[in-house]
């Protein structure tokens, strides 16, 4: 049997952690170990017992560096399985089995699936059964298989919310490029290296987790120049730019211009509209890209909007540790 190890980053947040926590707790298949990357000054106190090993390491970075964050978790922890969950991920009782049986199978780079939650969903004495009462899927993202695992042929789908690796293989593929800093890109960058160097990207049926509500902006206008300089620093990597579907909606919103050839400027930072038009309201359970797009472009052909999205409607929106 493989030991697991399950690795989050961490700032702020307390009670998203802490609901994370109970979740591993009530797992069929505890974690050997549960490792917190932290990324603030201070370590989390008042944080409930577990029936597990659970050690915190400060992240010694001013800036927000979620690469380096993962690279020393994984350089922490121990176990032959890692398990990486966003802090607002309350994991399903069997996800960290599902993982554990899937790599089994299937060596590669997994994704689990992920279930969003409504404002006030983990209030109180929560259940896994009221999870399921209220919880919804992405509508732009694709769902699981309908058993087992299933390979995924687009790295551009990789989603660093919630996925599970082996050690060795973590090791193999040099971890995250730690020149990536701020929001953006460097899972999209993950996944490429991995699968251009033979790495499989695969979907897994079950390890699921629950995400928990929290105020978010998707395009993610808050993170607009980290977006932008990661989108270049992809570019000059790989010759093409990520994050295509982040630029365009910033684009229509007038925040840049990124005219083929030339460096993207930034024309303006984001005012109070554009941080309304991009907000996730309390009723909706996420904030989509693909919708703020649609009325970007009704507002700017003065037309009903076409029903397919302008980009690959699996291309991720990126890590939401900290954001």
């Amino acid at each position: 049997m493989s030991t697991i190890s399950v690795l989050t980053l961490a700032k702020g947040r307390a009670s998203h952690l802490i609901n994370m926590m109970h979740g591993l707790s009530r797992q069929s298949v505890r974690p050997d170990e549960f490792i917190v990357a932290v990324m603030q000054d201070e370590p989390y106190v008042n944080l409930p017992d577990m029936p597990f090993p659970m050690r915190q390491i400060l992240i010694n970075r001013q800036d927000l560096c979620l690469s380096a964050a993962r690279n020393q978790a994984a350089a922490a922890a121990q176990g032959e399985v890692l398990v990486f969950l966003d802090i607002d991920c309350i994991p399903a009782p069997h996800c960290l089995r599902d993982y554990r049986d899937a790599l089994e199978t299937c060596n590669g780079l997994l994704m689990g699936e992920v279930m969003y939650l409504p404002a006030g969903a983990t209030e109180g004495d929560w259940s896994y059964s009221s999870f399921e009462a209220v919880c919804a899927r992405h509508s732009d993202r694709r769902g699981p298989p309908a058993y087992g695992v299933e390979a995924c042929t687009d790295y551009r789908c990789f989603w660093s919310l919630n996925f599970a690796i082996t050690a060795s293989s973590f090791r193999q593929s040099g971890g995250f490029d730690e020149s990536y800093t701020g929001y953006g890109g460097e899972d999209t960058d993950y996944a490429k290296g991995f699968t251009l160097n033979g790495g499989e990207l695969a979907w897994v049926n079950g390890a699921r987790v629950y995400h928990q509500h929290h105020a978010h902006h998707m395009p993610p206008v808050h993170h607009l120049e980290s977006v932008v300089r990661n989108a270049e620093l992809f570019e000059r990597k790989w010759g093409y730019r990520t994050m295509g579907h982040w630029l365009h909606a910033f684009k229509l919103m007038g925040l840049i211009d990124d005219s083929a050839g030339q460096k993207i400027r930034i024309l303006r930072a984001p005012d109070a509209a554009d941080l309304a038009l991009t907000g996730q309201q309390s009723h909706q359970p996420y904030a989509n890209t693909a919708s703020a797009i649609r009325l970007l472009e009704e507002r700017r052909n003065n037309a009903p909007a076409a029903a397919e999205a302008p980009f690959p409607a699996n291309e991720p929106s990126l890590s939401v540790a900290a954001e």
